[in-house]
């Protein structure tokens, strides 16, 4: 018969190309498999941003959120300010949540970072021993406070981090016309850690230093540490804004991913999950996307 040798039996080269021909279409749908699994595990975007935003536990709260309506993760490096944008100068970031408007203004004008938005805010506030030592707590300003700790040589804890609360804190002594780096060592300590380490040195050595609100109110552990100044100040304001990494310059940045996640951030719903973020009925952060950077 055709297509079969003396034996009867199917050539042995018919019985491959037959294999191989109702292999095809198991072999194409491993190989679309495996490229769905891939797209699927490529769907993160990665964020720099402030220790700040995950000490207060803001991102526990509103990443599952973003995750559950957009199947996109985001995975966060929690650095300084400083820290984050030379990260994310280098590409090594998809877009970066900080919170120090001129360095964020520079590292925009320097062509690093587009489309800076406005997400949300709160306050700095100096904290301190509850026995008070400097008589900070009679201060009226941030300014007056700052010196008087200077003037009593009270230790003072700086995160000394080039963090977002490391620059607002050298304003801040720049403001007060004090100079603590003589005093390094002394009363002046440096960390070069983030807030929570800081908080912790505070404790344990009955000093003072500032911090975001977001931060304290999360602190469960403040050891007789109290709020000394806090007070709504517009120079004590505590803006942040999230950055998409300029793809031009970096063209693996996942802009795409990045912006979708920036436009659920300002959006309402991303809005009100950081609305809805509170502690002992105080809110972490104020969001004001709408409003001017």
């Amino acid at each position: 018969m055709p297509g079969r040798n003396g034996s009867g039996k199917v050539p042995s080269m018919l019985k491959v190309a037959i294999r191989t021909i109702l292999a095809l279409p198991l072999l194409a749908i491993l190989i679309v498999g495996a490229s769905t699994g891939v797209r699927a595990e490529n769907r993160f975007i990665t964020l720099a941003s402030t220790t700040s935003t995950v000490a207060s536990g803001l991102y526990d709260r509103i990443l599952p959120i973003f995750t559950k309506h957009s199947g996109i993760a985001v995975h966060v490096v929690a650095v300084g300010t400083g820290q984050a944008l030379r990260l994310s100068r280098n590409g090594d970031a998809d877009a970066l949540l900080v919170h120090h408007p001129p360095s964020e203004e520079a590292f925009v004008a320097a062509g690093f970072g587009i489309d800076r938005r406005a997400v949300m805010y709160n306050q700095f506030l100096i904290v301190g021993p509850a026995a008070d030592p400097a008589g900070a707590g009679a201060a009226d300003s941030a300014s007056e406070t700052l010196r008087r700790i200077a003037t009593t040589g009270a230790p003072f804890i700086s995160r000394a981090d080039s963090s977002g609360t490391h620059k607002k804190e050298l304003d801040l002594w720049r403001r007060a016309e004090v100079d603590p780096k003589p005093g390094s060592g002394t009363w002046y300590m440096e960390t070069g850690s983030g807030m929570g380490a800081t908080l912790r040195m505070a404790v344990a050595m009955k000093g003072y230093t500032l911090t975001d609100r977001g931060t304290w109110l999360s602190y469960r552990h403040r050891g007789g540490l109290r709020a000394i100044f806090d007070r709504t100040d517009t120079g004590l304001r505590n803006q942040y804004s999230v950055i998409l990494v300029n793809p031009a310059r970096h063209p693996h940045v996942k802009a795409a991913l990045a912006r979708s996640f920036m436009d659920w951030l300002t959006a309402p719903a991303g809005q009100a999950a950081i609305a809805a973020v509170t502690v002992g009925g105080e809110t972490l952060f104020i969001p004001n996307a709408k409003q001017a950077k």
